[in-house]
């Protein structure tokens, strides 16, 4: 049989190679499929809510919650917001200049990965918290977690004192 000529093989190869990444392409997403994850809604939850008891004449404190996606896309926290506040609360990340010093710098929205989840600390991202009154520990603060494709969440977060976490159970 004869051997194609060089003006042959080239325009193959050209095909060929696209031909072939559709191929692995469409077996991935056929994997994917067969999963049965594909395409599935975010389903969020939040397991852990704490808030922080505000001290001394600072009027801010920071709110944390752990959130789990155990859905097969992404979501977005996009807004808190809160009853027993004196401002509305605000998503913020822990942020530290050259010299050290640290600050907070509001972000529009947390990602919450897909089969994954989020988990908010006093060094990364946060809810930043103005009080309404005086908030003790043991006490409970109601938030609304609103998403850009789940329903809305209702949490309550226990306050406790600075520097501490909490094993409250969560409560709608």
């Amino acid at each position: 049989m004869p051997v194609p000529s060089a003006r042959l093989r080239a325009p193959l190869a050209a095909v060929g190679v696209p031909v072939l990444a559709c191929a692995l392409a469409l077996s991935g997403l056929g994997a994917w499929t067969a999963s049965g994850r594909a395409g599935s809604p975010p389903h969020v939850a939040v397991t852990k809510a704490y808030v922080y008891q505000p001290l001394g004449s600072t009027p801010e404190t920071a709110a944390f919650l752990t959130l789990t996606n155990d859905g097969g896309s992404a979501d977005r926290l996009v807004k808190v917001t809160s009853p027993d506040t004196a401002a509305p609360p605000a998503l913020s990340e822990h942020r530290m200049t050259s010299s050290r010093a640290a600050y907070r710098q509001p972000v529009d929205f947390v990602t919450v990965p897909a089969e994954d989840g989020l988990t908010m600390t006093p060094h990364g991202i946060d809810v930043t918290v103005r009080p309404k009154g005086t908030w003790r520990p043991g006490e409970e603060v109601s938030f609304t977690l609103r998403f850009t494709h789940g329903k809305p969440l209702k949490v309550r977060a226990v306050v406790v004192r600075p520097g501490t976490e909490t094993d409250h159970p969560l409560r709608p």
